[in-house]
């Protein structure tokens, strides 16, 4: 994990699916809790959406709003 891949997070909308257009960073922990089982898909976007499941089953979530709260000052 890396501070690219965190701010990803919070900039990158899910690019498919039923939570097509929503940021990676506020799809809901069920929904990561299926892909997850699931498998994730292959690529970055895999990379990423195992990364939000990882920072949300572990209740770390709250270290996104740091670079959420840069993003909107930007």
């Amino acid at each position: 994990m890396n501070s690219k891949h965190l701010q990803l997070l919070v900039t990158q909308a899910m690019p498919y699916g039923k939570y097509k257009g929503r940021l990676i960073a506020d799809l809901p922990g069920n929904y990561l809790n299926w892909l997850a089982r699931k498998g994730f898909p292959p690529g970055e976007i895999g990379k990423l959406l195992a990364l939000m499941h990882e920072l949300d089953h572990n209740g770390l979530s709250s270290l996104l709003t740091p670079l959420r709260v840069r993003q909107h000052n930007c």
